[in-house]
């Protein structure tokens, strides 16, 4: 988060990505879960529960070298403008967490609102590294004390904008 939103077209580019992957993922993870891992599930009768995040896991690390490889292939600026953070989607925690939520057992999410809450969360993240991308653009031109200019500032910036969004806490309730 903090290493890609030093440019506002990479910052773009990435939270595109993990838009993409987040909401991809979270349908696939979705139906591997309900369609082979819970017991008694259409595809196979065993309990597989055990299995989920080593699943969910593997599902997201292909799913990031398939977008890598359509990036390279496609946008090859992006791809080496993205360079060692793109495969680093992998351990986005962000991504992760949404596979989580879903099967969640006091959430229960279906189908299509575990689409809505993947492509949610992914345009949530795009949304905080753009304005991330803006505010340190910002911040190139401004007088910040001496002590604080790079990553300090950037840290400060960052716990403000988390503070702000959990501010949104509690708005849409699933």
């Amino acid at each position: 988060f903090i290493a890609i939103s030093r440019n506002m077209r990479t910052a773009f580019g990435m939270g595109v990505a993990v838009t993409f992957v987040t909401f991809c993922t979270a349908v696939i993870n979705y139906v591997i879960y309900y369609g082979i891992l819970v017991k008694d599930a259409p595809w196979c009768a065993a309990d597989l529960t055990f299995l989920t995040f080593l699943v969910f896991i593997m599902m997201i690390a292909g799913f990031v070298q398939l977008v890598e490889m359509v990036l390279e292939r496609f946008s090859p600026v992006l791809y080496h403008n993205l360079g060692i953070f793109l495969p680093l989607i992998t351990v986005n925690c962000a991504i992760l967490g949404v596979n989580l939520f879903m099967i969640d057992p006091d959430l229960k999410l279906g189908l299509v609102t575990t689409a809505a809450y993947g492509l949610g969360s992914g345009l949530g993240w795009l949304l905080a590294i753009c304005l991330m991308a803006g505010i340190r653009q910002k911040l190139q031109h401004a007088d910040i004390p001496r002590p604080l200019r790079g990553l300090g500032i950037t840290v400060i910036v960052t716990g403000l904008m988390a503070m702000a969004f959990m501010g949104f806490t509690g708005m849409v309730d699933l």
